[in-house]
């Protein structure tokens, strides 16, 4: 044992003292920098292409899934309201509404299409029961047309599952793509992680400098300025790039915030139109769903001020002024119907302040998706070619560490 461990302890005194010398501190030094130099450059290109995939799931995926579940929700609702409008009519149904209501369900059905590709899961339910769902209204539409009382009950069983079971899980389908969204706008965040690994990088060229100055007393060494060069020349392209990227990702939050308010005023005018029609269609029994309109009215006006705090735009100023006027119509509704004058009630629940409403959140909800997809469209081509640039300085970085180390080296041979 005595004897092995003599050459053991010989190695050890030769890489101790190798360590010790300037050569070997030297050579230790540069084996570091081309490290770290290649180690900075493959985490800065990571977290460059780890941006560019979120950009790209923003605006490929994530957020056009995300207005497909809206749709699906949007598209269910007005069918509900649409398909209690046309049994007010009795008899047989304006073709209009027959058509808009057979419209939002080719919608939902191609949104749902689209949504089930990704979330099965989520979808499954929707996929089930819709089927159900149109063919009560089916019978209730035939037994109104007959003048059988029966098809009320049909409408408002009808009505019962959207509400307990369809719009749930459609609500919960738009829940899941908007964090969906959300997640992706997280990881187009800035880069902390590869900004201080290349920071201190550059940290660790001006310090090497200084110590071969003082080991040299030379001021300047090419090999070693032109990795500072690089290194710095890349620490200032990924930082200025990640701060446009990282402005134009919050205003992009933005924008998909007042999406998704508008999205939630928009569904809120389909479910007031919804209880205002159901409170008519059950003929003096629709006490519940009046103080469900007055409570979903009320969020609605709440939703949309929050809207017009975001961002003041004409269109969310005409909703408001259209929401205004739809609810002095409504007011004269309850007169007429609480006096007994159901057909004049009837009559004016065709008012057309309701479609001017939807029609306006529309323009707003296409305007504020606009401003989302230009928002990421800029930070796309705010991070273009970053990735291949921040590698070739990385490579120059760690070329112009060996050399320069090499020609300090060369002279203790």
């Amino acid at each position: 044992m005595v004897v092995d461990s003599q050459p053991r302890q010989a190695l050890v005194r030769r890489v101790t003292g190798l360590a010790r010398s300037t050569p070997g501190r030297l050579s230790l030094i540069v084996v570091v920098l081309v490290v770290a130099s290649l180690a900075s450059g493959w985490l800065t290109t990571w977290s460059v292409n780890r941006q560019e995939r979120a950009l790209e799931d923003l605006a490929t995926r994530s957020e056009p899934l995300a207005h497909a579940a809206q749709e699906v929700y949007r598209a269910l609702q007005d069918a509900d309201a649409t398909a209690a409008s046309a049994f007010l009519s009795g008899g047989l149904e304006p073709s209009e509404l027959r058509e808009r209501y057979e419209a939002d369900i080719a919608q939902a059905q191609a949104a749902l299409s689209v949504a089930t590709a990704t979330s099965p899961e989520l979808t499954a339910t929707l996929a089930a029961q819709l089927p159900v769902y149109t063919g009560l209204i089916e019978t209730a539409r035939t037994n109104n047309r007959q003048g059988f009382p029966v098809g009320a009950a049909y409408l408002r069983e009808a009505s019962g599952l959207m509400r307990t079971q369809l719009l749930p899980a459609a609500q919960e389908l738009y829940r899941a793509e908007t964090g969906r969204v959300a997640r992706a706008q997280d990881e187009a965040s800035f880069p902390w992680g590869s900004v201080a690994v290349a920071l201190a990088f550059v940290i660790a060229l001006v310090l090497t400098q200084r110590y071969l100055t003082r080991k040299t007393n030379r001021l300047l060494n090419v090999g070693l300025l032109v990795a500072t060069g690089a290194a710095a020349l890349s620490l200032l392209w990924m930082t200025t790039v990640s701060v446009l990227v990282m402005n134009d990702v919050a205003d992009s939050r933005a924008a998909s915030q007042k999406v998704d308010v508008l999205a939630q005023a928009r569904i809120a005018t389909l479910t007031a139109r919804g209880e205002e029609t159901l409170t008519l269609v059950a003929r003096g029994a629709g006490q519940t769903y009046e103080k469900n309109f007055v409570e979903v009215s009320e969020r609605l006006e709440g939703l949309l001020d929050q809207a017009i705090k975001l961002d003041d735009t004409a269109a969310v100023d005409e909703a408001m002024k259209q929401f205004r006027q739809w609810q002095q119509v409504h007011q004269r509704i309850r007169e007429a119907d609480d006096a007994g004058q159901y057909t004049e009630a009837v009559s004016l629940i065709g008012s057309p302040y309701f479609d001017s409403l939807d029609q306006a959140l529309v323009r707003g909800i296409g305007e504020a998706r606009q401003d989302f997809s230009d928002e990421v469209a800029v930070a796309r081509v705010s991070l273009s070619g970053t990735a291949v640039g921040v590698l070739v300085l990385a490579v120059v970085g760690a070329a112009g560490a060996a050399m320069g180390l090499w020609q300090r080296l060369k002279e203790y041979r």
